[in-house]
């Protein structure tokens, strides 16, 4: 929150989170626990754990507004986004916002593919190996080869195929899915 614009996005901050911890006890839902086997299998232990990791690839970005789901952009800058972490809820409501391409880091793997070109980042090395089907851009390979600069280079260069017509993993392998967020909790 330290990183809002102006208090009035700070106070559209601490209404989303509020908000969303609200959604949740009204249907008997714990939010601070993670019930999700994968992210347990993955390290993660909570939700907020979980979220935190989320804010942090927004860097040192001035928070400028919050988004309502499925809310279209108005301003450039770092938008937060309300709505669940679930891969495919979340990629369809960034797609709604108006994203024309998602870049979509994982560290254990998922096929799935937005309306919008999905480009599959792996946090690490193995997973890239094991799945080249479906990741896009190895990011691990910055722990055997700590080059940051070439690195970011190659992303970038990478995205900016991707935004003149290269097809990602999922748009090859067919992948293009949505699911709208419903009344409930999607896990």
């Amino acid at each position: 929150m330290k990183r809002a614009e102006n208090k009035e996005v700070f106070g559209d901050i601490v209404n989303m989170i509020n908000g969303f911890k609200s959604y949740f006890f009204s249907h008997n839902q714990e939010c601070y626990e993670n019930p999700s086997p994968g992210n347990h299998e993955g390290g993660i232990t909570t939700l907020e754990e979980k979220s935190l990791g989320c804010i942090q690839k927004g860097g040192n970005a001035v928070i400028i507004g919050v988004l309502e789901y499925g809310e279209q952009v108005k301003s450039k800058g770092l938008n937060l986004l309300t709505g669940p972490g679930n891969d495919i809820v979340s990629t369809t409501n960034l797609t709604a916002t108006g994203a024309q391409i998602i870049l979509f880091t994982t560290g254990r793997g998922t096929p799935l593919g937005a309306p919008v070109p999905t480009v599959k980042i792996s946090s690490n090395s193995k997973l890239f190996e094991k799945k080249p089907s479906w990741i896009d851009f190895n990011a691990g390979s910055l722990i055997e080869n700590p080059d940051f600069d070439t690195m970011t280079d190659r992303l970038f260069d990478y995205i900016l195929d991707v935004a003149s017509g290269k097809k990602t993993k999922s748009e090859e392998n067919g992948y293009k899915e949505i699911s709208i967020f419903k009344d409930g909790v999607v896990l």
